[in-house]
């Protein structure tokens, strides 16, 4: 069993700044990879950035030179810093992660219950 707990989304002007956090718990598990999806209303949920145990990034293309991603190995943590925020950001920001389970084979996808991230003026 692996939960994820999201913070940091709320309301922010156009040009401000947000940090989402996610902390994975649980056991029996090892994290290969964590991200940051987003789904905005009427949209496909689409991934933000995703980080590898080698420290690896991927960003998508509107979100590059904004928003880094961070992670925090020791406590099973992921960040996202978000800067320069825009308006078409505003979604629901779910984190992820991409474990092996002890006793299972193969790979398994987690999924955080989400945080609004709002930007408006």
């Amino acid at each position: 069993q692996v939960q994820l707990v999201e913070s940091g989304g709320g309301l922010v002007q156009p040009g401000g700044s947000l940090r989402l956090s996610c902390a994975a718990s649980g056991s029996s598990f090892v994290i290969n990879t964590m991200g940051w999806y987003r789904q905005a209303p009427g949209k496909e949920r689409e991934l933000v950035a995703r980080i590898t145990t080698g420290s690896n990034t991927n960003y998508t293309d509107s979100v590059k030179g904004r928003f880094t991603i961070s992670r925090g190995n020791a406590k099973n943590t992921v960040y996202l810093q978000m800067n320069s925020l825009k308006p078409e950001d505003t979604a629901v920001y779910y984190c992820n992660a991409v474990v092996s389970r002890y006793h299972s084979p193969g790979w398994y996808a987690y999924w955080g219950q989400g945080t609004q991230v709002t930007v408006s003026s």
